[in-house]
């Protein structure tokens, strides 16, 4: 090398670290350009770095390549280097001359060397800064996730009007299911591009993350608000790319105009407020979309105090079990009877809407949910010893029983313990969606009715799995929701009469026992007696009753029909 291009080169070298020692203004053309000046004082051909996450991704050639030199000419390799980093990273710098070049010498080859190292520290601090990112905003399937909407909240605020925007937290509608119908693989995919479809809508003025599972919060532009809601009520999204099979994806969301005066620092608030109109929305039978308004705070400042209040309520031995009789409508005799809670406190009592969906919130339910079954126990056996008419009993229980493995044996306990004969518990499950609750439910109703307990499907029609569920599990009684059974209102010929008339067939030919919930009339007692329905719960007989009445009814043994 001349002195000349040493001059040259040492002049190019000072430039590049000048350049690349300025984190907060890095120019990647001039950098570039710089070590095309550099490389060609070297009679290299070709550059290439490369950066790979981990050897992993190196070996599946999954990383940034970046071609920085290439000139005209059949090249060959004439330097390389590889570095393994703390962090487990890998990069690579190749340099090529041309075939008819002679080889360095061992100068040129020190000076090649030193501008590779500085190439391969600056591309490993700009790949790491990459990884950096990509882990603090993106989640493992790279969602952006809860930190990038904050950082995204916190920089809105500092250039723009926060109160043109709307925070919106949303949750997609049966996805388990969308899960079994099309597979897993296909249902990621659906997700995904359900995620696209709103993020090209909302642009480059808002954004979208995923808060975990099928849960996302969007900051939108209010323009746009609108079409992003026209989405989450449900749109068409592809899950094979094949053939263009498309399925409709829909959800539940909670959103918050941001008004134009908000002054909370904390951006967290924000997100609160969407996310307590979207449980607002979840909880409802009727609105997808609930905005938000301040009465929700007062709901989950209300949420909080019964929670907080659960255990001593419960050690105080507040709730308390009332009874509905359940009646053959043939003969008016009491033939069982459902255990209901109530909660009594300082003389008040409390609708059980006002706390069970709260409890429902959190494992109080199992704790609630066993304590009943335990009083229930305590009061059949004591009806037992006192030589009264006993009759069956059933206690609800919540799917949440559903996660815990040993639920069958924590039940059987807890009758044996209250030395009750199995024949007068009866259990009552909701329906269930969940291919793992289901199967798990399938065990345990099994298990029960093996150690003599009855078991009842409760709500039948409310959920999505019904027919499913009744034909993969021998359960002993069907509980006819009280929506399918037909009011005064309906002939022969309505939807309800005819669907409650099916209904009641189906199950007598499955063998079950069938009994219809929430009958209020004289009128729909006929329905029942034309539909062979024989069994019935509801105000017409009576409302849930205090122990001391219901042992009244339990005296009397029957009804007047």
């Amino acid at each position: 090398m001349n002195e000349e291009s040493q001059k040259r080169y040492y002049t190019l070298l000072e430039q590049l670290l000048e350049n690349i020692n300025r984190p907060k203004d890095v120019d990647f053309d001039t950098i570039n350009d710089i070590l095309v000046e550099l490389f060609k004082v070297l009679r290299v051909s070709k550059a290439i770095a490369e950066f790979y996450p981990s050897q992993d991704h190196e070996k599946a050639s999954k990383g940034q390549i970046f071609v920085c030199f290439e000139s005209t000419g059949s090249n060959k390799v004439a330097f390389t280097k590889r570095i393994v980093t703390k962090a487990m990273t890998v990069i690579r710098c190749t340099v090529y001359m041309l075939e008819d070049e002679e080889p360095f010498d061992d100068e040129e080859l020190k000076k090649v060397e030193i501008v590779c190292n500085v190439m391969l520290n600056f591309i490993a601090y700009d790949g790491l800064q990459g990884i950096v990112e990509d882990l603090t905003f993106y989640d493992e399937d790279g969602y952006r996730n809860v930190r990038a909407f904050m950082r995204f909240l916190y920089e809105l605020k500092l250039k723009t009007n926060i109160g043109n925007y709307s925070a919106i937290h949303f949750n997609l509608k049966h996805f388990t299911l969308v899960n079994q119908e099309i597979g897993r693989s296909a249902g990621d995919m659906a997700m995904r591009n359900y995620y696209e479809l709103i993020e090209r809508i909302i642009g480059s003025e808002g954004i979208v993350c995923r808060l975990g599972g099928d849960n996302f919060v969007a900051i939108v532009n209010n323009e746009r608000l609108s079409d992003i809601i026209s989405i989450i009520e449900g749109a068409p999204v592809e899950y094979d790319c094949n053939d263009s099979a498309r399925i409709m994806v829909s959800a539940t969301a909670g959103v918050y105009r941001i008004p134009e005066d908000h002054t909370s620092e904390d951006s967290r608030d924000i997100l609160d407020k969407a996310v307590v109109a979207s449980q607002a929305a979840k909880k409802g039978d009727k609105e997808n979309v609930v905005y938000y308004d301040d009465n929700m705070i007062l709901e989950k400042e209300k949420t909080m105090r019964i929670q907080q209040m659960f255990p001593e309520a419960l050690a105080n031995k507040e709730y308390q079990v009332y009874y509905q009789p359940k009646i053959d409508i043939g003969t008016g005799i009491i033939i069982g009877a459902e255990a209901l809670c109530r909660w009594i406190r300082d003389d008040e009592v409390i609708s059980p809407a006002d706390f069970i969906p709260i409890l429902e919130q959190s494992s109080d339910i199992c704790k609630l949910d066993f304590y009943m079954l335990d009083c229930v126990c305590k009061d059949i056996r004591r009806w037992l010893d006192e030589k009264r008419d006993v009759v069956r009993v059933s206690v609800n229980f919540s799917r949440k029983h559903m996660m815990d493995v040993d639920f069958l044996e924590h039940i059987i306990r807890v009758i044996d313990d209250n030395n009750v004969p199995h024949k007068f518990i009866e259990l009552e499950l909701t329906e269930t969606t969940t291919d793992v609750e289901f199967r798990d439910l399938k065990r345990i109703v099994s298990g029960l009715q093996k150690a003599g307990i009855y078991t009842s499907v409760d709500d039948f029609g409310m959920g999505y799995s019904s027919l499913n569920l009744i034909k993969e599990i021998n359960w002993n009684v069907l509980k006819v929701d009280k929506s399918f059974l037909p009011v005064d209102e309906d002939d022969d010929k309505s939807t309800r009469s005819i669907m409650f008339k099916y209904v009641v067939a189906m199950a007598k030919e499955l063998g079950l026992e069938t009994l219809a919930e929430g009958v209020e009339t004289k009128n729909q007692i006929e329905v029942l007696k034309n539909n062979n329905c024989n069994l019935a719960q509801g105000y017409y007989f009576d409302k849930p009753l205090p122990k001391n009445d219901f042992e009244d009814r339990l005296d009397q043994h029957k009804y007047e029909m």
